[in-house]
Order: C-alpha cells, then structure tokens, then sequence
C-alpha cells in the first residue's frame, strides 16, 4: 500500500508540473520579441519516415545539431558522449570505443556478449545497426542526429521498444565545398576530419568524409616494469556518397563506409572500490595499474547501402538495400589485477589470473526496405512497406592463463537470425487543428543458434548445444495533435512495441554439469505497451522552443541478463513486470541576442516486478542490499530499479558571442549530470555507481563568416573521476569515465 501511495504522489507531482506549463504557454506565446532578434531556425526530422516540422510529430524528439556535436567530438571521444546529452538516454560499454550499451527510458541490456541484442535501436543513413559492434561506428560529418523516443516498433521494426536513435549524413551537394578540422590535445591527441563534395556532372554529385583520431598510451602497467602501455588508440573512419539526380522524379544515393581501430580493450582495475562503500579505494592513480594479462584491440568494419526514391504522381517509391559487415578481437586482463606482489597497494591485488577474448571473425548483415509512400493527398496521407533482414554472425571466445600466457580455453557461437515484416502507417486531418496518426506492423523473427565449448579452463568440452527461437508479433501505435494556437501543439500516443526472443551462450566457464536449457538460455519475446502525453511550443516570436512530455509504460516478460558474480555465466532470464514513468523536458532559447542556451531534463522511475525472480549475487567482497533467494547465494530483484538507469539525467549548454568588426570571440559550455545508478540487477552497496557531472568548455575566435575558427577546448573540466563499471567477480573490480582532455582547434570552411 506505501508503495502504491509513493507511485501516486510522484504521478500527481509530475501532472501538476504539466498542467502549469500548458496554462502558462498561450501566455508566453503572446509576448514579443525585440526588432532583429535572432530567431531559432525550424528543425526537421524524420522519426515518422517522412520529413516534418518536430513541432508537429506527436512523440518526444531529441536533435543535436551539427555545431553542438562538434563541440562534443572534439577531444576524440566515441559515441558515449551523447550519455546524458540528451534527456533520458544513457549510454556505457565495458569494451571501451566498441560495443555501447544504450539505455533510453530506463530501458537497455548490460550484457556484454558479441550477440547480445539491445531494446533501443540504431540507423545509421537509414540503414538499421543491429549488432551491438556496429553501433559504435564513429560520428563525424553527421547533418543531424534524433532521438525518438517509446516504442518505435511500427515504422522501426523489432528490437526497438525503448525507441531508436538515427544518424544522417550531410549529403552531397552539386556546389563545390567542404571543411576541415585538426585538434591537438593532451596525451598527444590528434583529431583531423574532413569533407569535401561537389559536382562529378550536371546529374551526379559526391562527398566524401573522413576521420582520423589517435592518442597515445597514457596508463604505465607497472607489472611489466616503467613506461606507459594503454589506453592509446588509433581509428580511422571514412564515408564516401555518391548521389544521382536525372531528374526531378528520381534520385539513387549509393554510401560505402568503412572504420578500423586499433586500441586497448576496457581497461578493468581490480580492488578499485573501497569496501563497503561505492567510492574509489585509496591509492588509486587514474595513469597507473598492474595487470598480469595482455590488453588489446582491433576492429574492422565495412559498409554499403543505397537509397532510391521513385516519384511516381501520386506516390513516392522507396528503396534501401544495406549491407554490413564487422571483424573484431578484444582481449584483456578481466580481473583487472595481478597475483604477483607489486608496490601498489591494494590496487592490482587479485585472487586469481583471468584473462579472456572475444572476437568476431565472421560477421554479414543483409537488410532490404520497399516503402511506398502518399504525396499530399489532402487529409489524409499513408505509407506502408515491406522489410526483410538476414545476418550471420560467428563468436570466438578464448581463456588464457595470467600474464599474458597460452591459450586454455575456447568456445564458439553461430547465430543466423532472419526476420521479415510488413506494415502501414497514416495520418488523417480531422480538423485543421487536430490530427490523427496510427500504424500497424506484423514481424517474424527467426534466430538458429549453436553454442560449443571445445576446450574448457576449468572443465571438459561441452557437446554443441542447438536451439532455433522464434516469433511473430504485431506493433503498433496510435497518437493525436491538437494544435492551441499557431505556437502550441499538444499530443498524446499510445504505443506498443516487442523485442524478439534472444539467445545468450556463453560457455567458456560453464559448470558442464548444468542441463542443457541452463548452459544456454532463452529469453522469450517481450512487450511493452507506453502512454505518454505531451506539449510542444515555438514562443517569443521563434526565439523559444519547448518540449514537454509525461510517460508511462508496462514491459511484460522483458529481457534481462544476469551477468558474472557468483554463477561466473551470464544468463538470461524474463522479469514478469517491469514499470517505468518519468518526465521530460526540453528547451532551446536565445535568451539574449549574443546568448544562446539548451536545456535537457528527465526523470525517470524504474521498477521491476517479479516477485520469484532472483539472480546470483557478486563472487565476493560486496554487500548484497537484496533479500536472499532460495538457493544459495542468489538475491531477489524484486522491487529493483533497472540497471543503468538514473533516475535524473539533466544537461545544459550556453554559447555566448561578442561580435567585432571581423569576426566573433564565443565562449561555449555544455554539462551533463546522471544521478546513481545500479551496475547490475542485485542491489550492492560497492557496485552503485555514484552520480556523475562533467562539463566542457570551448574558447575561441570565428571571422570570414564563421568559415574560419581557432579555439581551445576542455573536455571533463573539473577532472571528475567516477566508477561507471564493475566487474563482480571476488575482487571489487572496477572501470572510470574518460580523463580530463585539453586541446586546441582549427577548423575551415571552403
């Protein structure tokens, strides 16, 4: 009964909060803005398939513009940066600049297996990226990136119940241009990208956009004597386009990309935390560590997609064909430690030697779209498509003794997952003021899957195990706008969404004896069903723009995945219920003519249900806060929040101009803020990762326009040092956000 009363005065908290700001709009909408003001410029997104003002699209959207994520990229961080840079998404990853992990809603997956499928979806140039590896691919000469948030599962397809995050390239343009980039920072860190396109004839134009970035090794492992050994890495990325127009009724734009990295793998610290608390250990050093296992990493990636449109009267025709493929080896000292004696303190004890790789020798993903699409047809106007996607994709797991030894164990994976689907989707004018949209998509999902274990550390071989899950399920989705007056819109949507079975079999140090359904787990399919009601504005005459939105959703059986600690197996179970609501709100607003600010906020309120759910606790050295289970050594997560999902996530920029007769000085700042969050589904005191602020700074000179800019820029500027990983073996093993960065730019226009 408390807890019912809890849930209700938060419902009535956030409703009241939402009634005042709808009451105020109309107001603040009538005020005016001082002659020549500056004025934001409309933002148009494609989260429905179709290009719209995000004013009119009845959903919760996120953009970052391109100079914002300039900004962002500048010290060479990977797509972990948007963590907390856009309301309610968070975002980690235990494999370093591969393989993140996105959490929108409260909603994720922290398993770490190359085959583990994630609720929240990533496309890339409309292509979906639906291995965790290919999710990492580098962000740089992007037009525009959105956040959708909810189940997108109609227009979207599987796999996106917690709601999907799209990139799109800038496009090739038949005008001659481009621009450059090159920083230079702390521990030699070296940024150049570039793009340069053009016209190749009156009908064909091209770009291409390239990324270099490396930085070198900067952490000394003293177990193999002085000198620094890790955390350096070398990528490259590039993208070419190539966009045919013969004429106004027919457009083809082919894109290959292609990325390689050659790194560190996560770099894991053993005895990082104190015990009995979720702080960092005395006698850390964030530059020191010793380990006793060999660390790398390298990563291959190569893509092509092409995009068609047909204009056909009407009707528009379009097409998408995407082709993917990935390589990639990740090895490194998984217990973060050594059980050699070296004067470090307790940083680097271990209890035993663990070392491991993954990698991924074989890796293709085939996806194909036809989507027909309505041209204006008054008040009311469709699309509907058919999709097919087909990958296959092959696991090597590998054991090694300590310091950096042979080879003792090896495991394999083989997956073909083959799903199809087909769906329609509309929007009728009711009035001119209120509109409706819903759609409906059918899929069939198909995964044949076979796990082997061919030589066991600590245990025989296990005989290939086979299992083949498979689904069909309906998505769908119904919403309204109703437009106040010409600045204020407000929308409700009702949408329901599915995750398709997973296969998790990871058996490298699996106990042989277990049965077969134990060694290698299902997770049956899972459902979400979302409300969510909100407000959208354009006030002070464009100067203003506002979004506010309330939700609420239902996950039936979700997926979760226990991973490590006592059991040393990951596992994948289905929670009865999982509850989730929570807030959101953005803003972009010229506060003055020189002062430009965003603000992002959300709260977000997670709660899973399953009253004989319980799952292993760590290996030791941890305070489990979860009553025990049953058997021994197992807790139950009953009344849990999700994992790596904070409750408040909040972020904040500010750009600050001063005009000269040449040019503009500007300072620009951005923050972002994640309140605690639980590592794993047990609760434990040590492995509670505590709340995490960073910001950015930016310094600098713009003239000719702004085609030219010199600036210094400062990445985590207060040099927070924070746990945002564990490993939950028996020595409280830990891994940290990113180090402070400095650096200086050079960027031109041409």
């Amino acid at each position: 009964m408390t807890h019912s009363h809890r849930h209700g005065r938060r419902a009535l908290r956030i409703g009241g909060l939402a009634a005042a700001i709808l009451f105020a709009l109309p107001a603040m909408a009538q005020e005016a803005a001082e002659p020549g003001a500056p004025e934001l410029d409309a933002i148009t997104v494609t989260a429905q398939r179709r290009a719209e003002n995000i004013q009119d699209v009845p959903m919760a959207i996120t953009t970052i513009d391109r100079e914002k994520l300039e900004v962002l990229t500048s010290g060479g961080d990977d797509i972990r940066l948007l963590s907390g840079r856009l309301p309610s998404l968070n975002i980690e990853s235990s494999f370093g600049r591969a393989f993140p992990r996105f959490y929108i809603r409260g909603l994720g997956n922290t398993d770490f297996d190359l085959n583990a499928s994630q609720p929240v979806s990533l496309v890339y140039d409309g292509v979906v990226q639906e291995n965790p590896i290919l999710k990492g691919f580098p962000l740089f000469d992007l037009d525009q990136i959105e956040m959708a948030r909810g189940p997108q599962g109609t227009l979207f397809g599987r796999n996106s119940p917690a709601g999907v995050i799209k990139f799109e390239s800038a496009r090739p343009e038949q005008e001659f241009g481009g621009h450059a980039r090159i920083g230079y920072g702390k521990y030699n860190t070296i940024n150049v990208e570039g793009a340069v396109t053009g016209g190749l004839s009156e009908t064909v134009s091209a770009r291409l956009s390239v990324l270099h970035e490396r930085r070198d090794d900067w952490v000394d492992n003293v177990a193999n004597g002085p000198g620094d050994d890790l955390e350096g890495y070398k990528e490259t990325a590039a993208r070419l386009q190539v966009l045919f127009q013969p004429s106004d009724t027919f457009e083809a734009l082919a894109n290959v990309h292609m990325r390689k990295l050659d790194g560190t793998a996560r770099l894991f610290r053993a005895g990082l935390i104190r015990p009995g608390s979720n702080e960092i250990n005395s006698g850390f050093s964030r530059d020191r560590v010793s380990i006793d296992g060999r660390n790398e990493q390298t990563l291959d990636q190569f893509g092509a997609n092409l995009r068609m449109r047909w204009d056909l009267g009407r009707v528009s025709l379009y097409s998408i064909t995407g082709y993917e493929s990935v390589e990639t080896f990740s090895r490194g000292d998984i217990d973060g430690g050594s059980v050699y004696a070296f004067p470090t303190g307790p940083i680097g004890t271990s209890l035993f030697p663990a070392e491991s790789a993954d990698g991924l020798p074989d890796h293709r993903q085939l996806s194909q779209e036809f989507r027909l699409e309505s041209n204006e047809w008054g008040r009311f106007d469709w699309q509907a498509g058919l999709f097919w996607f087909d990958e296959s994709i092959d696991v090597d797991s590998f054991s090694y003794d300590g310091f950096g030894g042979p080879q003792n164990g090896y495991a394999i994976q083989r997956q073909d997952n083959t799903a199809w689907a087909v769906f329609a989707s509309g929007d009728f004018d009711v009035t001119e003021k209120f509109k409706l949209r819903g759609g409906l998509r059918y899929t069939d999902d198909q995964k044949d899957f076979t796990a082997e274990r061919v030589v066991g550390p600590f245990g025989p071989p296990i005989a290939p195990i086979k299992v083949s899950p498979s689904d069909t399920d309906v998505s769908w989705d119904l919403s309204a706008v109703y437009a106040i007056n010409d600045d204020v819109n407000v929308y409700g949507r009702v949408a329901r969404g599915f995750r398709a079975p997973s296969v998790q079999g990871r058996l490298m140090f699996a106990d042989a004896t277990l049965p077969s359904n134990q060694l290698v787990t299902v997770a049956d399919t899972e459902t979400v069903l979302s409300w969510e009601a909100g407000v959208k504005a354009q006030l002070w005459d464009n100067r203003l723009r506002l979004g506010f939105a309330l939700f609420r959703y239902t996950v039936n059986d979700q997926q979760l995945t226990a991973v490590g600690g006592a059991s040393n197996i990951a596992t994948l179970v289905n929670a009865d219920k999982t509850i989730g609501q929570g807030a959101e709100l953005d803003v972009q607003a010229w506060l003055t003519d020189n002062l430009f600010v965003t603000f992002g906020a959300s709260y977000n309120d997670t709660e899973i249900q399953d009253k004989n759910l319980t799952v292993f606790g760590c290996g030791g050295g941890c305070q489990v806060n979860d009553p025990a289970g049953t058997v021994a050594g197992t807790f139950r997560i009953d009344g849990n929040s999700l994992p790596q999902a904070p409750k408040h996530v909040y972020n904040v920029t500010a750009r600050y101009g001063i005009p000269t007769s040449r040019g503009e000085f500007f300072a620009y700042t951005d923050w972002a803020y994640r309140s605690d969050v639980n590592f794993f589904l047990y609760e434990s005191t040590e492995f509670t990762g505590a709340s995490l602020l960073e910001g950015g700074l930016r310094l600098g000179y713009a003239w000719n326009s702004g085609d030219y800019e010199v600036a210094l820029y400062g990445r985590n500027i207060t040099n927070e040092e924070a746990i945002v990983g564990g490993i939950d073996f028996n020595n409280l093993t830990g891994f940290l956000n990113e180090p402070r960065t400095w650096g200086v730019e050079f960027k031109a226009k041409f």
